[in-house]
């Protein structure tokens, strides 16, 4: 929906966002955030007179005074922890709030109406037009520049999160930085599901090169950037409202129901594809170059489909996994993708709005390269490749 490698090269947010109120200088902005015990709290997206406003990983945002601020350097430092930090987190799609001399101006700001917030979506999104059955409704319009416009957001928050993500990269090849590569959340969503099916998106992102890798670098620097990738590809998935089910190798797979909306499910799993390939180009790489490492590049496979959540064990910690046909397509959809590509399944490129179906063309896949089918018509199943 979006041409985000030019967003990158924006010179300033507000450019990207179309509209005046983000503030991009300050000694706080475009800065990591720690939590006293020295959690990683988010990225300083925006500062005021007396506060700053942050953005952080799971679709948080906080709105924290700057009394709180006890250091600043390379990031900021907070004198409170969890849960007193707890109490400044709002709504993450709210306003944000003017550079903010005088109360009654704050409080305008927040109670902006519809049609001045409808009209700030329009400026930013109006590269999709809607089709048949896309949102649906009679406000299918309105309800696509909403839409949009929280996908706008998460992007624009992967973007000023790149600092973050070179510091936190640095860090770890150093050994000063330990990535947390819980999968608690995907298995808590899965836990509901169990010995159920449920319609999903799946999504598998391979790195390419690793076992190259493996015979030019030590092996602790090896494993310290895998782990470095495999994190900050779920820390991409996670902001597009996506779930990390496992990681295998130096693969990282992923999910994004879609039961409730198909069409939604599968722009948002693309949008999430390209975000982390490009996370990839212009966040991690730029900090292997200047360590001497080589560059990193990624293959992405999806489909979607009816998958069966099983879990192996009768307590609630015993593992969980999906089981189900897109989960093998996938997998070998993504070993025909070339680097820094993204391949789909007919069942994904049918969902897609068609102007993101028009930056595909079908792969030509030989018979012995290719035996599934379509589960419905029995005839060869296809796959797109993005151009």
């Amino acid at each position: 929906m979006y041409d985000e490698i030019n967003h990158f090269k924006c010179d300033s947010i507000h450019v990207f966002l179309g509209i005046d109120n983000v503030m991009t200088s300050g000694k706080y902005f475009n800065k990591g955030v720690r939590a006293k015990n020295e959690d990683d709290l988010g990225h300083v997206m925006k500062e005021t007179n007396d506060k700053i406003i942050v953005f952080g990983y799971s679709n948080t945002r906080y709105d924290i005074p700057k009394h709180h601020v006890s250091a600043v350097g390379r990031s900021i430092s907070l004198n409170i922890d969890f849960p007193e930090i707890c109490k400044y987190q709002v709504n993450r799609n709210s306003q944000l709030p003017p550079d903010g001399k005088d109360k009654d101006a704050e409080t305008k700001e927040y109670s902006m109406g519809i049609e001045e917030q409808d009209h700030v979506s329009i400026k930013v999104n109006t590269t999709l037009e809607p089709h048949v059955d896309y949102y649906g409704g009679p406000n299918a319009r309105l309800e696509q520049y909403k839409s949009n416009e929280q996908q706008t957001r998460q992007i624009l928050d992967l973007q000023t999160l790149l600092t973050q993500r070179q510091d936190r990269l640095r860090e770890a090849l150093e050994e000063r930085y330990q990535y947390n590569t819980s999968t608690k959340r995907s298995q808590d969503f899965l836990l509901e599901h169990v010995r159920s099916k449920i319609c999903l998106v799946i999504m598998y992102v391979d790195l390419v090169g690793s076992t190259d890798m493996s015979m030019t670098i030590p092996v602790e620097k090896l494993v310290a950037i895998i782990t470095a990738f495999s994190r900050e590809v779920s820390s991409v998935i996670e902001s597009y409202n996506g779930y990390v089910l496992k990681y295998v190798g130096d693969a990282v797979i992923a999910f994004f129901p879609s039961t409730f909306n198909k069409y939604l499910a599968c722009d948002r799993s693309f949008e999430c594809a390209k975000s982390i390939i490009n996370v990839i180009k212009y966040g991690i790489n730029p900090v292997l170059n200047r360590m001497a490492y080589p560059e990193l590049s990624v293959k992405i496979g999806m489909d979607e489909g009816e998958n069966i959540i099983v879990q192996y064990g009768y307590d609630l910690n015993s593992p969980i996994d999906i089981i189900g046909y897109s989960m093998n397509i996938t997998a070998k959809i993504t070993s025909l993708t070339r680097a820094n590509k993204i391949s789909v399944g007919e069942d994904v490129f049918r969902l897609l709005h068609p102007k993101l179906q028009s930056t595909f063309k079908e792969l030509q896949i030989t018979e012995n390269q290719w035996k599934y089918v379509d589960r419905q018509t029995r005839n060869p199943y296809h796959v797109f490749s993005l151009i």
